[in-house]
């Protein structure tokens, strides 16, 4: 064993000379063009698609003067005639909506440090708005991070956590709408396909469920995949929450989602779209569960995945576009616009509360 020591020692000593020698390149080092390259592919790809859509949606609905002056007035005489009372109604579920999104984030935030729902409420305005012209709205981790004292990489677990209930609720219910669309419209006749469906969105519905209850499994999958690791520290949050916590996070955001399909469903009576109950409610939460699975550029970018969706949906059970483009334009700006425009406000004391924190 000293030998084979004094072997490995003396070794670099036996021949100086690739020591003096020059250095030479190594190609290994230099950073490959590939990824960085496609990066910005996908990038101008979403840029791409997203002008394309709202191009779409403008040369379709705004372009032709026709459908632009018949638009103008079916505002017009909803916003002023027998429309007004459900568009109030939608305008008061505003701040149930994001009171919701604040009591789910005080949940997740006080498992990491002592928080009140008012620092919870005010994480969540200034995420909105920063997360407003951010890809896949990724500035509201950056948003509610900020408002807490330590602990900030657990904190993106707890942001990512809440954003996954959310999904399961839009999934739970979205695939429920959707199986309904294509069993009625598509399969309609074709018992083995739907019953072949129908089993694929039961195990959709399971699939989703597992990373939030055995997020242990999440973690152990993530290090399997070399780029997926570096997120492991972050998601290391999860398996700390208990059950009794889960079932509480996903209870709110299923009420949050209550809230959003009933404003959808008050906007769609005010601009005159009326559907049965049923139907009405599954082509809703469709819409929810195709704008959810496009990624989007940023939130102006929803705007389109989400009209294109809703009127197909509703196209189907014979409504019109213009009153369902008109709702679902009005959820938007009712619920993401005028949000993030409130939390502006907040955006440049941010770094003078930072600051007295730390001074304290």
């Amino acid at each position: 064993m000293q030998s084979y020591e004094a072997g490995k020692a003396a070794a670099p000593a036996a021949n100086p000379a690739p020591a003096l020698a020059a250095p030479r390149p190594n190609p290994k080092s230099e950073p490959a063009p590939g990824p960085r390259n496609w990066g910005r592919f996908v990038f101008w790809g979403k840029v791409l698609v997203t002008l394309l859509t709202l191009g779409f949606l403008y040369n379709s609905i705004f372009a032709a003067p026709d459908t632009a002056a018949a638009w103008r007035t079916l505002l017009a005489t909803s916003l002023s005639g027998a429309g007004r009372t459900p568009v109030l109604l939608a305008l008061a579920l505003v701040p149930v909506n994001w009171g919701l999104e604040a009591w789910k984030w005080y949940r997740l935030a006080r498992h990491l440090e002592p928080v009140t729902f008012g620092r919870s409420l005010r994480a969540v305005l200034v995420g909105l708005t920063l997360g407003f012209a951010t890809p896949n709205r990724v500035g509201d981790y950056a948003g509610r991070i900020i408002e807490l004292k330590s602990r900030r990489v657990s904190a993106l677990g707890a942001v990512f956590l809440g954003r996954y209930c959310q999904l399961v609720a839009t999934v739970l219910a979205g695939v429920a709408g959707l199986l309904y669309f294509l069993l009625t419209f598509y399969l309609n006749g074709y018992p083995a396909a739907g019953a072949g469906v129908s089993v694929s969105a039961l195990l959709i519905c399971l699939a989703v469920l597992v990373p939030l209850y055995r997020s242990r499994l999440l973690l152990a999958a993530l290090g399997l995949w070399r780029p997926l690791r570096r997120f492991r520290p972050a998601l290391a949050i999860m398996p700390t929450y208990p059950a009794r916590a889960l079932h509480a996070v996903l209870a709110i955001s299923g009420l949050r989602y209550a809230v959003f399909c009933g404003q959808f469903l008050l906007l769609l009576t005010a601009y005159g779209a009326a559907s049965p109950l049923g139907p009405g409610l599954a082509a809703v939460v469709g819409t929810f569960l195709l704008k959810s699975l496009v990624p989007s550029l940023n939130a102006l970018a929803d705007v389109g995945v989400r009209e294109l969706s809703a009127t197909h949906l509703f196209g189907l059970l014979g409504q019109p576009a213009l009153p369902v483009l008109s709702a679902s334009l009005s959820l938007w700006v009712i619920n993401i616009a005028l949000p993030s425009a409130a939390g502006l406000l907040l955006v440049p004391g941010l770094r003078v509360l930072r600051e007295k924190r730390t001074s304290r």
